[in-house]
């Protein structure tokens, strides 16, 4: 596993300063003349500085991917904080965590400053409320397993900042992730993330480039740490919940790749197991019927590559 880094940097704004995703370019003032071509292109091209900007961060995020890995192969949850947009992009990561890799709804949680009422209409005036925060991350009773992410795009959002020691208080692992250098927000967790992506084209409007680094690195972040904790076989997502048509398609494709067998085994092998993909290839893979592909994963901890290396040792594989 990846060493922890130490901790992210003193703030080295004062705490009157305007933090550069929210300071004003001069050159761009007058995109409102622009022709509409001439405008997106603009926003373009400086929405593709902002993977670039993200990739000079990864070494901390693969720091911070170990760490919460790790704690979650013994029971811990990942927890995201954020307020407006930063918070409105963790729930929504959070969201997508079961139909993709299978997982408890509890396992991956997304706080948001104002609660369900700011996913969908903006509630501006929670961001400020540490005790909203504080009552949050005190319901989600966290242990030193869990981690909490606080994601701000200025770094000093009140909101995740709060929820931040409110988790550290705990004992669980916090992490900034945050849109500026030398944030409060980053200095305040154990771990940090800096993505700097500069000025935006409409002067303070996170939601653009700044709002596109937190939804990569989240990307990445959660996709990371199911990938190392078995989520996955290859880059095949064999623990995806099939509940509609398209899934349930999906679900033959995966189980017809890893295995090459044929529409009408796949089916049957899905039907025997009540459409657990995982369990389907297990069945098809080491010639098992479900009940057995059900205890080899269990005793694999869910991990798909194990247990098919524990059947090959059973004798139910060829070497």
């Amino acid at each position: 596993m990846t060493s922890d880094p130490t901790p992210g940097p003193t703030p080295d704004l004062p705490p009157d300063a305007v933090p550069p995703t929210e300071t004003v370019r001069p050159d761009w003032a007058g995109i409102d003349r622009l022709p509409t071509l001439d405008l997106l292109r603009l926003m373009n091209a400086e929405d593709r500085t902002v993977p670039a900007a993200v990739a000079g961060e990864l070494p901390r995020i693969a720091a911070v991917v170990d760490a919460v890995a790790a704690r979650m192969a013994r029971g811990g949850r990942l927890v995201y904080a954020g307020a407006g947009t930063a918070g409105r992009l963790g729930v929504l990561d959070a969201a997508e965590c079961p139909p993709t890799f299978g997982t408890d709804p509890a396992l991956v949680v997304g706080l948001i400053a104002g609660g369900r009422t700011a996913v969908t209409a903006a509630v501006e005036g929670a961001e400020d409320r540490t005790d909203l925060a504080e009552a949050d991350v005190a319901a989600l009773g966290l242990t030193p397993a869990d981690t909490l992410v606080g994601v701000s795009a200025s770094g000093r959002t009140p909101y995740p900042l709060a929820a931040i020691h409110a988790a550290r208080t705990a004992g669980a692992l916090t992490v900034g992730l945050a849109c500026n250098r030398g944030s409060a927000l980053v200095a305040a967790a154990e771990l940090g993330i800096e993505v700097e992506v500069g000025p935006e084209v409409l002067a303070g409007s996170t939601r653009l480039k700044a709002g596109t680094a937190q939804k990569l690195v989240l990307n990445l972040l959660s996709t990371a740490v199911m990938v190392r904790l078995g989520r996955t076989y290859g880059n095949l997502m064999v623990d995806l919940r099939a509940t509609n048509a398209k899934l349930r398609e999906r679900a033959r494709r995966i189980v017809a790749e890893a295995t090459g067998a044929e529409r009408d085994a796949v089916g049957r092998a899905l039907g025997a197991t009540d459409g657990r993909t995982k369990d389907a290839i297990l069945v098809l893979l080491a010639d098992v019927d479900a009940p057995t592909a059900a205890q080899l994963l269990k005793a694999s901890d869910g991990r798909l590559r194990d247990a098919l290396e524990r059947a090959r040792h059973q004798g139910q594989l060829p070497a």
